[in-house]
């Protein structure tokens, strides 16, 4: 596995983690009535590599899955994101 591989996949793994944690800290918030963290954040953080958290957030804390765009977004990302991957793979295989 080449040094570059290893670190985009660590960045996966860091955003994934990252942004299954700040989805039970925005549910925690929800229900403590507390700030909440800006939806726009979780597309960003979703967007650069961390929609598998995102969804598995969504899942496992049942959390913005009532909002349209949560529900079909993420999952269009993470297609998007596996279609480029499957891309990437098959130029530089």
């Amino acid at each position: 596995m080449s040094f570059l591989t290893k670190v985009v996949l660590l960045w996966l793994l860091f955003l994934t983690v990252i942004t299954f944690i700040l989805c039970a800290a925005d549910k925690f918030a929800a229900k403590k009535q507390m700030r909440r963290v800006p939806e726009k954040t979780f597309f960003l953080l979703s967007a650069l590599g961390g929609s598998i958290g995102m969804y598995a957030g969504m899942l496992t804390f049942r959390h913005k899955t009532q909002h349209w765009y949560f529900k079909y977004g993420i999952p269009a990302i993470i297609v998007a994101q596996a279609a480029l991957a499957i891309v990437i793979l098959r130029l530089t295989a």
